[in-house]
């Protein structure tokens, strides 16, 4: 399982301060958790995250690979704001099925499942959460998502990472430039795999870069794809690679994502 930093913001700005740098809606926060990210000024994904409401403070939930890197420049960019920014000794549970009392739905999807913070690690978890990744296009910290990306084009705004009504934020007018005056020619999408590769393997078509290969399960997988270049079948080492086509830039089964039960 992912490990995760669980920080706390509190104080009487934190809502105003967060509102001002991430790419979706703060004020969501009293509908049920919100997942968001932090971009640099050239609109490049630094980090994402989950914000959930906890009294008058906000959880942030993000990969431990970057909670420090994160407190950092959550802290830089707070300058003067009312804001309290501490690491927390909260675990990250999660988990499909009936949501237990204290969990929260993941906003990505509802086939996501659940998530809770408690005070004790997660012992046991057989969910294949890179099979559900998979099947409904959510990126991965790390793997998916790295400081290459843009969000539009890891499709954040489809798995409800991205408010385009919510006023300004770092990165804001670079994603809003791409969403408005350019049609995208790449980005995330599932592919079909005949094959095995690791993540992070070259496709190419015809002897041409066409994209990269991510997450695979069973004969399915995340990658990254110059549309143009992905009409015909592609290799990527020993695998061969198929795209179905611009519906497999869709999440599957999509939903109303379920509201905080708390």
């Amino acid at each position: 399982m992912t490990t995760r930093r669980i920080l706390r913001l509190s104080g009487p700005d934190t809502r105003d301060f967060l509102q001002g740098i991430v790419t979706n809606d703060v004020g969501k926060l009293d509908q049920g958790p919100v997942y968001a990210a932090l971009l640099t000024p050239q609109g490049k994904y630094m980090a994402d995250f989950f914000l959930i409401a906890d009294g008058d403070s906000v959880l942030l939930d993000v990969d431990e690979s970057l909670g420090d890197m994160l407190s950092q420049r959550l802290s830089m960019y707070k300058l003067r704001a009312k804001v309290t920014i501490e690491p927390t000794e909260l675990h990250l549970h999660r988990g499909t099925g009936p949501a237990p009392e204290d969990a929260v739905a993941d906003p990505r999807h509802p086939e996501m499942g659940w998530r809770a913070y408690r005070d004790t690690p997660q012992t046991e978890d057989i969910t294949d959460w890179n099979a559900l990744r998979v099947a409904h296009l959510i990126p991965e910290t790390g793997v998916e998502l790295t400081p290459d990306t843009f969000i539009l084009e890891a499709g954040l705004d489809r798995i409800n990472g991205l408010d385009f009504r919510k006023g300004c934020y770092v990165g804001q007018e670079v994603t809003a430039r791409m969403k408005h005056k350019t049609e995208l020619r790449k980005g995330l999408t599932r592919v079909e795999v005949s094959g095995s590769a690791a993540p992070g393997t070259a496709i190419t078509a015809e002897g041409k870069p066409a994209g990269t290969l991510f997450t695979q399960a069973g004969d399915q997988a995340l990658a990254h794809l110059r549309f143009d270049r992905a009409k015909g079948p592609m290799q990527a080492d020993e695998a061969q690679v198929t795209w179905p086509g611009p519906a497999a830039c869709a999440p599957q089964n999509k939903k109303k994502p379920r509201q905080n039960r708390g």
